[in-house]
């Protein structure tokens, strides 16, 4: 299953995100009995990335669009978010520190515990920046109804 979302950048629209994200993958996961886990674990993962593109790459331009791509094979989980803004360097990143009440730079800790690979990548071929989030599925444990084609 492939989906895609072109949204402006406004958090009035974060619930159509997740109702987006959330509704496509529940329409194929719903039976599966790990989906509720899953289905908070996403949420949380959209919310972070669209909220940064709004107020980091886009701030002030909200009429910029976001690209959000969906893929799922009976694998993985696959989301694309691409943004317009400057770009992030992600070698300035320092990991935060609770214990210094430190402001920001929790999203992207958060974005690596809770997915399996996550990428960001500037300028890619003139379409923008993009963060790559990717979870592998237990296929053992998914509901056996899930029709989707393998991939090689």
């Amino acid at each position: 299953m492939r989906t895609e979302l072109r949204i402006p950048s406004d958090l009035k629209f974060l619930a159509v995100i997740e109702d987006w994200l959330l509704g496509a993958l529940r329409l194929e996961l719903g039976d599966w009995g790990e989906w509720p886990k899953w289905e908070s674990r996403l949420r949380l993962v959209i919310v972070e990335a669209y909220s940064n593109v709004v107020r980091h790459a886009h701030q002030d331009r909200p009429q910029t669009p976001v690209c959000l791509r969906l893929e799922l094979t009976p694998e993985r989980l696959h989301i694309e978010v691409w943004d317009q803004g400057q770009g992030f360097d992600l070698s300035t990143y320092l990991l935060p520190t609770p214990d210094l009440r430190q402001e920001g730079g929790y999203g992207w800790m958060i974005l690596n515990r809770l997915m399996d690979k996550v990428e960001y990548q500037v300028k890619v071929q003139g379409q923008g920046n993009c963060l790559r989030l990717e979870a592998h599925l237990p296929v053992d444990q998914r509901s056996p109804s899930l029709s989707l084609p393998r991939t090689p």
